[in-house]
């Protein structure tokens, strides 16, 4: 495809996402956060788009169909996201484009569904640590957890959690998983992160930074129920619930998302997000992967067109 050709997709697909979201917000069926500018999100993700190809090294613009590209960044602006914040991966499955959130725009969403929600903070458990949880009306509260400097080991990570918090101080929902849990949703990933025994392999992303992703995996679940539990029946909704059916398994096609791109968008490194911690700061950043793009069958992009 030409660069004029180009140009003329990038300027074609801009003016449909624009037109629509303002039908939606004249409609009253969309109603984006203030300080959120859709304008600015199509043109960051267009940007990204002019130098990504697929896994056939084709330009991404030139071998997906123009209305499953303008669906992908239409289902990116209704959900409030952008990929400068590295909040929404793109992902060429055949000719259709679809958009996946990050587990970085899991937590944008979930505040977007519930605004009262405060923070959402992880923390890794490691054999030695002390941890003391209540269980008061079905929701676990953690009272307790004291860590020793030399505990951390990431051979020794036997749980994480997330817990949500209101902005009153009301715990919304606390997400506390074994490694062995942890593992087994790992288990579901194309990636292959964990063995036939059980062991994490070492050459992996999961085997690198064990306890980025340990925390990433229980965030991703209390977003999950937090934005699956939403009443919202309008295009949020709906973008919602495409967006689940596109993940399959949710804690681990974000990595997988990450890979994909990395490969497939050409990018210099792999994108890496900050992942919030409840008692100290990880500085620990993935290295660019270089593992096959993602296989997962195509789906169909959103019908608003």
């Amino acid at each position: 495809m030409s660069s004029n050709n180009q140009i003329q997709v990038k300027q074609d697909v801009f003016d449909i996402v624009a037109a629509k979201i303002r039908h939606f917000q004249q409609s009253g069926e969309l109603q984006l956060p203030p300080d959120y500018s859709a304008a600015n999100a199509i043109k960051s993700a267009l940007l990204i788009l002019q130098d990504a190809v697929d896994r056939n090294k084709r330009p991404v613009l030139e071998s997906c169909t123009k209305n499953s590209v303008a669906s992908a960044l239409l289902a990116m602006c209704t959900q409030g996201l952008n990929p400068a914040k590295n909040q929404v991966y793109f992902i060429p499955y055949g000719n259709k484009l679809t958009c996946q959130r990050s587990y970085f725009g899991s937590m944008a969403v979930a505040k977007r569904v519930d605004p009262s929600i405060e923070s959402i903070d992880a923390e890794v458990i490691y054999a030695g640590d002390t941890v003391k949880y209540e269980i008061i009306r079905g929701k676990k509260i953690i009272t307790k957890h004291e860590q020793d400097f030399m505990n951390i080991d990431k051979s020794k990570i036997v749980g994480a959690y997330c817990v949500v918090m209101g902005i009153g101080g009301e715990i919304k929902n606390t997400v506390l998983m074994t490694i062995d849990e942890i593992k087994q949703a790992w288990k579901q990933s194309k990636m292959n992160p964990v063995d036939d025994r059980g062991n994490i392999k070492s050459s992996g992303t999961h085997g690198k930074f064990t306890a980025d992703m340990a925390m990433k995996t229980v965030i991703n679940r209390a977003c999950k129920t937090i934005i699956n539990s939403s009443s919202d029946a309008s295009i949020l909704g709906k973008v919602i619930a495409e967006q689940e059916a596109i993940t399959v398994i949710e804690q681990v096609d974000e990595q997988a998302a990450l890979e994909a791109n990395s490969t497939m968008l050409d990018f210099d490194d792999a994108p890496t997000e900050p992942v919030p911690v409840a008692q100290e700061e990880r500085k620990t950043q993935p290295e660019e992967t270089t593992n096959p793009a993602v296989t997962t069958p195509e789906p169909d992009p959103v019908d608003f067109f």
